[in-house]
């Protein structure tokens, strides 16, 4: 057997041994320990912020409300402004190549879809001249 950085493996038992164990399951919960300590006192910090900031949040909600509104409505303003002008961008430089010939992406399903157009709108044109002169043949007769 070789060990990942390439030396073999001799004489070496399959399990680790039991202070190898120990000193993992030390770690472990002295980590685990930590974390849980300190969520319990983000907890309790919490609490004790809002209980603190609450009087001043209902004292001050008939003008923190109306601003967080017009903030979030400035930013979604902002935000889709943004994302309609690189869209804009966007679309005006596809239409550039396109019309210079460099083709882009998307280029040859336009071609197939005008193509398609094409031929419907003349077979259309067709339908309509057709019955149009049986239309007008059969006034004529009758």
């Amino acid at each position: 057997h070789q060990t990942q950085y390439g030396g073999t493996m001799q004489n070496q038992p399959q399990y680790q041994t039991k202070s190898y164990q120990a000193v993992k399951a030390a770690t472990a919960a002295t980590a685990g320990g930590s974390l849980l300590v300190l969520s319990g006192l983000i907890l309790v910090a919490t609490i004790i912020a809002l209980t603190m900031a609450t009087p001043l949040l209902v004292i001050f909600s008939p003008v923190l409300v109306p601003a967080l509104i017009t903030v979030g409505l400035l930013i979604t303003g902002f935000l889709a402004s943004g994302g309609f002008g690189v869209a804009a961008i966007t679309v005006l430089s596809w239409i550039y190549r396109y019309v210079t010939g460099r083709h882009p992406v998307g280029a040859d399903s336009l071609d197939q879809a005008r193509m398609r157009i094409t031929g419907k709108a003349r077979e259309m044109k067709d339908r309509a001249s057709d019955f149009g002169q049986q239309h007008v043949t059969g006034q004529q007769t009758s």
